[in-house]
């Protein structure tokens, strides 16, 4: 009986102990499958929890001009970077700008690595899934580059022909899509890479043709007068949003309010024309 006794005692120590340890835990939990943090009573805090570490942290592939880009000086510039600039200023906490690898993005934000995706991130089925994302503020489409001097102006034109695109990209993702099928089928080869920059100085000898944004590729053109063309038909069109982890409804919510504001008060147009020479933002006031 003494032994039994003792037993009991020492089961009902341990268990007032685990439960000292529970207890210290706090009011978060954090859930590991969708990277999200809520209290203990299941209230989203992805804002305050922002503003109480007074930092935002914007993933991007630094390679993705305009929007998002390294530049000569070896600062990370662009539409998406002044925008956010703009939008953390308004919210009281400063902008960190991480680059990640972009076939791992989902990985960096639920492991909070990073805040949110701004960098060109267009909508597709899967994100949309994965990650809460914001209203879209941007039309693109993919569209196919190549050399000014060559002989190609529609997709069909590119049979038998070598194409390279972004792993991971919008532009991968339509080029699986059922109606994109036989312009695939018809290419001698697709080759994925790491990023566009890459894929452009490959153009006219490692392949001959680049799908990717349509705006990234105005760009080049821009920068590049002469040297390259679009071709008439697009492989697709989407929208540019902001991805977050999912969940995160209340740290959009307030994203989303903050470039509202810009577009009412005329800080978006003077950011368009910056960039882009016009408006071309979709964020509609309220």
């Amino acid at each position: 009986m003494k032994k039994w006794k003792k037993v009991l005692t020492i089961t009902t120590m341990m268990a007032l102990i685990m439960g000292t340890f529970v207890g210290c835990g706090g009011n978060a939990t954090s859930d590991t499958k969708s990277g999200t943090t809520s209290s203990a009573n299941g209230e989203d805090t992805s804002l305050e929890d922002i503003k109480e570490r007074g930092e935002f942290i914007l993933g991007l592939d630094a390679s993705f001009p305009p929007m998002g880009y390294t530049n000569e000086k070896n600062e990370i510039v662009g539409y998406d970077i002044d925008l956010a600039k703009e939008v953390c200023k308004r919210m009281g906490v400063e902008l960190k700008i991480q680059p990640i690898n972009w076939d791992s993005k989902q990985q960096e934000l639920d492991t909070k690595n990073i805040d949110c995706i701004w960098n060109g991130f267009s909508v597709d089925e899967e994100r949309a899934k994965t990650m809460t994302l914001s209203t879209p503020y941007m039309d693109n489409r993919q569209v196919l580059v190549v050399k000014a001097d060559s002989s190609y102006k529609t997709k069909a034109d590119l049979a038998g022909k070598v194409v390279e695109l972004q792993k991971g990209s919008t532009a991968a993702a339509a080029l699986e899509e059922d109606s994109n099928k036989e312009f695939k089928d018809s290419l001698a080869d697709t080759i994925l890479i790491a990023d566009n920059v890459k894929a452009m100085m490959d153009l006219g000898t490692g392949c001959d043709a680049v799908l990717m944004d349509e705006v990234v590729a105005n760009y080049y053109l821009a920068q590049n007068k002469g040297q390259y063309r679009i071709l008439e038909d697009a492989v697709s069109s989407e929208e540019y949003v902001i991805g977050f982890r999912k969940g995160d409804e209340a740290l959009k919510d307030e994203v989303e309010k903050q470039l509202q504001e810009m577009a009412k008060d005329g800080t978006m147009s003077k950011i368009d024309q910056t960039w882009f020479g016009k408006d071309v933002s979709k964020i509609q006031t309220k």
